[in-house]
């Protein structure tokens, strides 16, 4: 395209802040700062309590200390390979524009801070994940009738299993109350690393701290996107591997300590759902705040940069309060009456505080906002006030719908599920049929509900594009009130599937304690849902932040070009432009390549899995009669290898996109790119999570006695649709949460370069077409050898020995 270049091309204009940090706002922040603190000193208190609770029997620390060996062995594996990625990313960084060597340098090393902080935050949920496991298990043993190993008084009848000393209620308060407090002190890590993060920035660098932050977002996004794709494949290898091998083939209990495969399985919960989880959403915190920041300076001048930090740290004190509020009630329906009854406390709270703060922080009026430049902001009619309390408000509510809603869609006490679990009578086929029925409508509901709430929030900027987006920002932050207790029903969900699996392969708790740990499991299933449709929402609401961002880097970019001349690239942002459209279709078309690669990844990695445990079977026949003991860790190596393998693609493919579409096609179609891909991806991920949810409570349903109970055709049918959705929900699904931001954050940070490159002095349209062939190139080497590869098989060296045993398994 030719002619001048201007602000009118860009169907936007530059909004250049004056904002500084004021020293009262760096006070405020300094106190934010302390309340981060705070949050971790309370994570340590809880880590206190929940270690200070009983480990049960030999059989059971021996099976959990199994289950640590795997997880820190797999973690500590994992965070190797990526943190020589992390270095590699550290230097690229640097060639990236900024305004000086501080603002670049800065941005390199929160980089790495960022990476660190969602390591360690992941690292931290499985650490104490696996240690609490066993904890909730030997709690629910005290439901469990004790038989005396010698008469008393020589009399025969008084050997018999006797009642429960103890209260039946109590009991399962009690191994709750665990549980959700080991939650809690992720939700507590979660929250204080990302508002400690933000809040150093914002310190040090002051009025250039967003672009500084948009590293410190990128390093928690990738470590996070990374942990997310490889804990989620080791985990469903493992266990689509040991139910179709143990309960569907040989018959036998999920964690049956027969089944070699579940060590892995028990491993996979802690390095897939808490580890990877807890990861994922604290590179939402995180992405969530660089975008409100970054928006804030323009629209909010100097209130901007420490407002944004505000909300959140509100919802820093309002999550210590929900979490000691889950306390269990005899009145209470289920586990999950507690749980909701922690977080809507929470929430009211946040909103409480929030409006005091609203209304004794920011000023009456537009005019009197300091650091503001931007006429059309100043000369705004209305109250800042008001937005800025409505637009959190709009984030808090829709916490609470979509919990709700996908709550309605999950639990095993509502129609859905009950539905998918009735169609397990006519066969695994209509099972599979209806939860993608359900997964499909469910995703319609959710993302209205999701788009509604985005626009709700930027219809309160008026006229004003920037205060606009602006107030999706800080929507964005009202959600993020809820963080700390969202993250604690998530890892909820997976110490008590590890609970329960302890107990059952040491087969020390029975009876009345086995089915306190089989509700609450669950539970736990329902709390797993809800935190994966809360994370969507977070990530579209981070994402259409950050393209606010990113339309505001153009503009900016484009002033800083001193030339008459456009150049060929098209800058506009027009979708009826056939380059922006072709932008719009690559964007769906990466979540649907990503997701592809996911599950793929699990189905090759599960085969191998099936392969050895079959071997074992066939190789070990005393195993069915525990004359053998099962090699545990084979199973957990061949899963270890694969997951690490195997999450480099989907990584390249998150990190090349943006930028092989925009140095091809220009930002204009960049921008249609991330479009694209926030659509699409918010549809794919909500159906994946509510589809592989709902398959594994109807599971549950059938295996507490409904449509034939387990061992019938119908409990077979519900196993197949559990072993298809588990790669829904807890790989490909999940993961798109932080695809989206990770590409978000990419082509925020290469607009400028694409812009630079593309006119004025600097132009150098080979340049450009060099970057984005070795892009396209990184990509298309990557997907091919990903497809070259058949069945995984761990170990290469003994290649020869796995496919005969395979070939056999086969014939057999």
């Amino acid at each position: 395209m030719a002619g001048p270049l201007t602000p009118h091309q860009l169907d936007l204009t530059p909004t250049l802040a004056a904002a500084e940090l004021t020293d009262d706002n760096r006070v405020i922040v300094l106190v934010i700062a302390a309340v981060a603190i705070a949050a971790l000193a309370v994570a340590v208190v809880l880590v206190r309590q929940v270690l200070a609770a009983g480990e049960g029997t030999d059989s059971m620390k021996k099976i959990a200390e199994a289950v640590q060996e795997g997880a820190n062995a797999y973690l500590a594996r994992q965070l190797r390979t990526l943190g020589g990625f992390a270095v590699v990313v550290f230097f690229l960084l640097m060639l990236l524009p900024a305004d000086d060597w501080p603002q670049r340098i800065g941005r390199s090393v929160f980089f790495l801070i960022g990476a660190a902080f969602s390591a360690a935050t992941g690292y931290i949920g499985m650490w104490l994940a696996v240690r609490s496991n066993v904890r909730v298990a030997a709690a629910a043993r005290e439901a469990t009738p004790e038989t005396p190993t010698t008469p008393v008084n020589g009399d025969s009848a008084a050997a018999s299993p006797g009642k429960p000393s103890v209260d039946l209620t109590d009991v399962s308060h009690k191994a709750m109350k665990i549980a959700f407090r080991t939650g809690g002190v992720v939700g507590m890590f979660t929250v204080g690393l990302g508002l400690l993060g933000a809040s150093c920035v914002v310190l040090v660098y002051a009025a250039d701290a967003p672009k500084v932050l948009e590293g410190f977002g990128l390093g928690a996004a990738l470590i996070a996107m990374f942990m997310r794709v490889g804990g989620g494949i080791f985990t469903k290898a493992a266990d689509v591997g040991a139910d179709l091998v143990g309960k569907v083939e040989k018959g036998i209990p999920e964690d049956d300590p027969r089944n070699a495969a579940t060590i892995a399985d028990n491993v996979g919960d802690n390095v897939g759902d808490c580890a990877g989880m807890a990861a994922d959403l604290f590179e939402s915190y995180a992405v969530t705040l660089v975008a409100a920041l970054i928006l804030g300076k323009a629209a909010f001048g100097d209130s901007g940069l420490a407002f944004p930090l505000l909300v959140p740290a509100i919802g820093v004190i309002t999550a210590m309060i929900g979490i000691f509020a889950v306390a269990p009630r005899r009145s209470d329906r289920s586990g999950m009456s507690a749980i909701n009854r922690g977080f809507f406390i929470s929430a009211l709270i946040s909103m409480a505080l929030v409006a005091v703060a609203v209304f004794i922080y920011l000023p009456s009026s537009y005019a009197d906002l300091d650091g503001v430049t931007s006429r059309e902001i100043l000369g705004h009619s209305g109250d800042p006030r008001v937005l800025a309390l409505v637009a959190v408000a709009v984030g808090i509510v829709l916490a609470a719908l979509i919990q709700q809603l996908t709550g309605y869609f999950t639990e095993t006490t509502r129609r859905p599920v009950r539905d998918v679990g009735k169609t397990s009578l006519t066969g695994p086929a209509t099972v599979v049929l209806s939860g993608i029925s359900l997964g499909l409508e469910s995703a319609v509901y959710s993302a209205a509900l999701i788009g509604l709430s985005v626009y709700g929030a930027f219809l309160l900027g008026g006229s004003s594009i920037m205060l606009a987006l602006f107030a999706v920002a800080l929507a964005g932050t009202g959600l993020l009130t809820t963080v700390g207790v969202i993250v604690a029903m998530d890892t909820f969900g997976p110490v008590s599937d590890n609970a329960q699996g302890i107990a059952e392969m040491s087969g020390d708790v029975e009876g009345a304690g086995a089915q306190v740990l089989t509700d609450l499991d669950a539970v736990g299933n329902t709390t797993k849902a809800i935190t994966k449709g809360i994370a969507i929402a977070t990530a579209v609401l981070a994402a259409a932040a950050l393209f606010g961002s990113y339309r505001d880097a153009i503009a900016e970019a484009v002033s800083d070009v001193h030339t008459s001349v456009a150049g060929e690239m098209n800058l506009s942002l027009d979708i009826s432009q056939p380059n922006n459209l072709v932008g719009l279709v690559l964007g769906a078309a990466v979540v649907f390549l990503f997701s592809g690669l996911a599950i793929n990844a699990v189905s090759r990695s599960a085969g191998a899995v099936v392969f050895e445990v079959r071997r074992q079977f066939r190789e070990k026949p005393g195993i069915m009669n525990y004359s053998e003991t099962p090699e545990y860790g084979r199973v957990v190596d061949i899963c270890t290898k694969d997951a690490l393998r195997e999450l480099a693609t989907p990584g390249l493919l998150a990190v090349m996109a943006p930028i092989a579409v925009g140095f091809t096609f220009g930002v204009g179609a960049l921008g249609s790119f991330l479009a694209g891909a926030i659509g699409t991806g918010t549809l794919m991920a909500v159906f994946l999570a509510n589809s592989g949810g709902a398959w594994d409570n109807a599971k549950k349903l059938v295996e507490d006695g409904h449509h034939g109970g387990k061992g019938s055709e119908a409990h077979a049918a519900t196993v197949i649709g559990d072993t298809v959705g588990d790669p829904f929900k807890d790989t490909a699904g999940p993961a798109i949460n932080p695809l989206l931001k990770v590409m978000n954050l990419v082509a925020l940070l290469i607009a400028p370069a694409v812009v630079k490159f593309s006119y004025g002095d600097n132009a150098s349209p080979g340049l450009r077409a060099a970057v984005a062939a070795i892009a396209v190139l990184v990509i298309v080497t990557a997907v091919y050898i990903s497809k070259r590869r058949g069945i995984a098989v761990g170990d290469e060296d003994n290649s020869e020995h796995v496919a005969k045993s395979a070939d056999a398994a086969v014939v057999s």
